[in-house]
């Protein structure tokens, strides 16, 4: 299965979601919020990065989650705004 290139817009939305999440985990360590995610610290790194702008609906639940953060928040912040 070959995946379609992601746009310049879709890896801006990765860099938006990276930026909230590395906001909302303020002083926390990213071992500290991936675990309690469920999920490893590279892979928090590289959403936090942008190396992964495009994670998966779950993972981003469990962020939030572990963050505070509302799922209508993160969509709000980090949507696609339109040209």
């Amino acid at each position: 299965m070959v995946r379609t290139p992601l746009t310049p817009e879709e890896h801006e939305r990765g860099e938006r979601l990276g930026q909230l999440l590395r906001q909302a985990r303020g002083d926390r360590t990213m071992v500290d919020v991936a675990a309690q995610a469920g999920l490893s610290a590279e892979t928090l790194r590289k959403i936090e990065t942008g190396r992964a702008p495009t994670p998966a609906f779950f993972t981003v639940a469990a962020l939030a989650g572990v963050l505070g953060l509302s799922m209508d928040e993160v969509a709000a912040r980090c949507a696609l705004v339109p040209a």
